[in-house]
C-alpha cells in the first residue's frame, strides 16, 4: 500500500512528465495517461491518443513550443486526485518570427487504478500572456486578436497563424468556465 507520500510523488512525477512532450518522446508522454485518458487545451479537445497525434503534427511544423512547469498541488481522496499546477507555455513561429508566453494552470484529473497514478482529464485555465518578438516587431493581424479572450490571445493567434485553430473558448482566471471546472473536480472527487 502507498503513502501519501509516495502516491504524491507519483502524481508529481506525471506533472513533471510533460517534457516528453516538448521532446518528442511520444511513448513516455502516451505512458503519463490512462487508455481513456482526455485532454482539452486550445488547440486540442479528445481523446490523448489523438493530442499525441496532434503534437507529431505540430512538431513537424514551423511552430515551436515548450512548457515550464511548477510543483503541483494535490488534492487526494482515495484513488483520486485533483492536480493544479503553474506553467508557462512558450511558443514562437519560426516563419513567422513571432513569439509569446503565456501562463496557464494545468487542471488535471488523475486516478489510481491497479496502484499507479495515471491522468484522466487535463484541462487548462489560462491567466495571462504577451508576445515576444525575437527579431524585433512584426505587423499582427488585431482583427484576428480580438476574437480571442486576452489572456490566451497570443497564444490562439500563434496558433491559429501557424495551422491549429481553436474551436470554442476556454478558461481565463476568474471565470465562470473555471468556476464550473473547479465544482465539476470537486463533484468528481467526492465521489
Amino acid at each position: 500500500m502507498h503513502s501519501y507520500l509516495e502516491d504524491r510523488q507519483q502524481i508529481t512525477d506525471l506533472i513533471t512528465g510533460w517534457i516528453h512532450r516538448d521532446l518528442g518522446q511520444w511513448e513516455q508522454l502516451a505512458g503519463l495517461f490512462h487508455p481513456d485518458g482526455v485532454i482539452e487545451i486550445t488547440w486540442y479537445e479528445g481523446p490523448f491518443t489523438g493530442f499525441i497525434e496532434g503534437s507529431r503534427r505540430m512538431g513537424a511544423s514551423d511552430l515551436r513550443t515548450k512548457h515550464l512547469i511548477g510543483t503541483p498541488v494535490v488534492q487526494i481522496n482515495g484513488n483520486r486526485a485533483i492536480v493544479e499546477t503553474n506553467a508557462v507555455i512558450v511558443a514562437e513561429n519560426v516563419r513567422l518570427d513571432l513569439g509569446c508566453s503565456v501562463h496557464n494552470r494545468f487542471y488535471d484529473l488523475a486516478e489510481k487504478r491497479d496502484g499507479v497514478w495515471k491522468l484522466l482529464k487535463r484541462q487548462s485555465i489560462y491567466d495571462m500572456g504577451g508576445f515576444t518578438f525575437p527579431s524585433g516587431p512584426v505587423a499582427i493581424d488585431a482583427q484576428v486578436l480580438k476574437r480571442y479572450p486576452r489572456e490566451y490571445a497570443p497564444l490562439a493567434y500563434l496558433l491559429e497563424k501557424s495551422g491549429f485553430p481553436l474551436s470554442r473558448t476556454f478558461a481565463t482566471r476568474g471565470s465562470e468556465l473555471e468556476s464550473a471546472i473547479r465544482e465539476n473536480a470537486q463533484a468528481w472527487l467526492a465521489a
